[in-house]
């Protein structure tokens, strides 16, 4: 049996953010909405002080490398269709 896992990094730039609750509130929903599309583990993962920055990480697990990967850059195309937020990086990795 085969198990792959991928896990995603994402850098955002929040421009209109003017404190941490503007912050969160748009990681907030982000993340809510790639946890109910994608049924994917994802958080916050660096960058939880700066009010303009954040890193959001995710995990899939799945039985198909392709399917893996295939997540990962949907959960990409989601973020940045995110009118709210700026990708500044973004790092895909399936083992």
């Amino acid at each position: 049996m085969a198990v792959f896992v991928g896990l995603g990094t994402i850098e955002l730039l929040i421009p209109d953010s003017q404190s941490l609750k503007d912050k969160r509130q748009v990681i907030r929903s982000i993340l809510d909405r790639i946890r109910s599309r994608f049924n994917v583990s994802a958080c916050e993962a660096d960058h939880l002080d700066d009010w303009q920055r954040a890193t959001l990480a995710f995990a899939v697990v799945a039985n198909e490398k392709n399917f893996v990967h295939e997540s990962l850059m949907h959960i990409a195309e989601l973020v940045e269709s995110d009118g709210r937020v700026v990708i500044e990086d973004l790092s895909v990795e399936v083992w």
